[in-house]
C-alpha cells in the first residue's frame, strides 16, 4: 500500500527493456548517441513542432531550472505560485542556475488566475534599476495539489505574459497525467496554448530518471547545451537517458501509465468519498489530499501504509480528529493493493 510518490514506483518493463538493450557494445557519449535521434524525432513528432530543440536531463530540478535559466536574466524574476515546485521544493536551483534570478509568488493557491499573475506582474518593474525586472512565467501542470488547468485557462495565462511580451514555461513534471485528464494533444497543452518551454516529465510516470526539456524556440539550443555542461548535468553515457525516453515515448507507453495512474486515483478518490472523507481539492489526475479521522490514519500506518500526512500529527488523543493526507498513484499500484487500503476504513 504505497501512495506516498509516484517517485517511489518501478520503472515500467518497456523502459527497462530499453535500457537493457542500451548497455549492448558501444555508444558515442554526451548525447550523440544514435538514440538520441529517435528521441528527437519522436518527441517533435508528439508535440507537432518539427523544429523543437530537445534535450535530456535526469530530474525534474535540474529540467526546470536549466530551462527557465535561458529566459531569465540575473537581474529578472519568475513568476510563479506559491506552491509551486521550483518555489518550494527545488532549493533555489532556479535562482542559482539563473545566477540570481529572484521568485515573484502569485497568491491564491496551486492555480494561478490571470487577474493574479496581471496583478503581481504589474507589481514589479516599476522601481526602475532598484528593483527586479519582469522574466518569464512557470505554470506547473498538473500542479502541486493535483489540479489540472483546462485548456481555456493555460490561454487565459499566456495571454496575460504575453500582453508584457514574457515567456512561458510548464512544469510538465506530470505532463502526461494531465493531458490525460484532459484528451487532448500535447501541441495542444503547450505551444498552441502560447507555452515557450516544456519540461517534459518521465521519472513519475515509468522511467528510471530522465525528463525531456523541450524548446519550442529553438534558438536556445546552443544557450542550453552551454549551460547544462556547464551546470554540471550533461550525461557523458547519455545512452542510458535517451533508452528510456525511447522506452517511455514507445508504443504510447508514456499514456498508458499515465492512464493507469489516473485510472487508480480515480479508484482510491471514489473508494474514500464512498467512507466519507473529505476532500481538500477535486481529483483531477494521480493526486488526492483528503481528510479522515486519526484512528483510520493509525490503522494504515499500522497495517503498513505508506503516504503522507499532509496536515495535523499521527499521533493524539482524540481518535476522531481529521487528519488530512496526501495520496499519490503511480502506473503500478494494483486494484487489489487500492482495496486493501480502503478496506481499513471498513473496520470496526
Amino acid at each position: 500500500m504505497f501512495f506516498a510518490s509516484d517517485n517511489a514506483g518501478p520503472a515500467h518493463p518497456k523502459v527497462m527493456q530499453r535500457v537493457l538493450a542500451a548497455n549492448e557494445g558501444y555508444a558515442m557519449p554526451y548525447g550523440a548517441d544514435v538514440l538520441m535521434d529517435d528521441v528527437r524525432t519522436g518527441i517533435r513528432t508528439l508535440f507537432e513542432a518539427p523544429e523543437a530543440a530537445v534535450y535530456l536531463v535526469a530530474t525534474g530540478t535540474a529540467a526546470n531550472a536549466l530551462a527557465l535559466a535561458c529566459y531569465s536574466q540575473p537581474w529578472q524574476t519568475v513568476f510563479c505560485t506559491d506552491v509551486a515546485h521550483i518555489q518550494e521544493d527545488e532549493c533555489n536551483a532556479p535562482e542559482f542556475y539563473s545566477g540570481g534570478a529572484k521568485l515573484s509568488l502569485v497568491p491564491g493557491g496551486d492555480k494561478m488566475t490571470p487577474e493574479a499573475l496581471q496583478a503581481r506582474i504589474t507589481a514589479e518593474e516599476v522601481r526602475g534599476v532598484h528593483g527586479p525586472q519582469r522574466g518569464p512565467v512557470s505554470i506547473t501542470q498538473v500542479t502541486e495539489r493535483g489540479s489540472v488547468y483546462t485548456l481555456d485557462e493555460l490561454r487565459a495565462l499566456t495571454a496575460v505574459a504575453k500582453f508584457f511580451d514574457l515567456p512561458v514555461h510548464l512544469d510538465g513534471a506530470r505532463f502526461a497525467n494531465a493531458l490525460v485528464a484532459l484528451g487532448c494533444s500535447a501541441a495542444n497543452m503547450t505551444w498552441k496554448a502560447g507555452v515557450d518551454v516544456v519540461s517534459f516529465g518521465g521519472t513519475k510516470n515509468g522511467c528510471l530518471g530522465v525528463e525531456a526539456v523541450v524548446f519550442f524556440d529553438p534558438s536556445k539550443a546552443w544557450e542550453f547545451e552551454l549551460r547544462r555542461k556547464r551546470g554540471a548535468h550533461l550525461f557523458s553515457k547519455h545512452r542510458y537517458l535517451s533508452a528510456q525516453m525511447v522506452g517511455y515515448l514507445e508504443d504510447d507507453t508514456w499514456l498508458t501509465t499515465a492512464r493507469a495512474a489516473n485510472e487508480n486515483a480515480t479508484r482510491l478518490a471514489q473508494g474514500l468519498r464512498d467512507r466519507g472523507a473529505e476532500f481538500l481539492h477535486e481529483p483531477q489526475a494521480n493526486m488526492i489530499f483528503a481528510r479522515f479521522p486519526r484512528r483510520i490514519h493509525q490503522r494504515l500506518h499500522d497495517a503498513g501504509a505508506h503516504y503522507y500526512i499532509w496536515e495535523g500529527a499521527l499521533a493524539g488523543d482524540d481518535p476522531e480528529e481529521m487528519l488530512a493526507a496526501r495520496l499519490v498513484c503511480d502506473w503500478s499500484i494494483s486494484a487489489e493493493q487500492i482495496d486493501l487500503f480502503l478496506s481499513h476504513f471498513d473496520q470496526l
